[in-house]
């Protein structure tokens, strides 16, 4: 029997190629909002984070996150996904 395929996803922070499982998805959905999509599944441009805030702040001070988002990202967002990264484990 043949291996299940993992999907491997790339950090915008640290840049490490991880299981998809192991990282968050941020996205930017059609409507232009920033979210947390835990499910993997929501339709809009996403980009993949590791569970730390080391990596979080990379992205944000390296500008990765927008970068990849195309889209800029304020304040209240960042606040709100430092937050959400409190409360999703690590």
């Amino acid at each position: 029997m043949k291996p299940k395929h993992v999907p491997i996803r790339t950090c915008v922070g640290c840049r490490q190629a991880k299981p998809k499982k192991e990282l968050i998805r941020v996205v930017r959905t059609p409507q232009s909002e920033i979210e947390i999509d835990l499910t993997g599944k929501k339709s809009g441009r996403g980009a993949y984070l590791c569970r730390s805030k080391e990596c979080l702040s990379k992205a944000f001070q390296g500008r990765q996150l927008q970068r990849a988002l195309q889209t800029d990202i304020s304040e209240d967002i960042k606040t709100l996904l430092e937050q959400q990264l409190d409360g999703s484990g690590n």
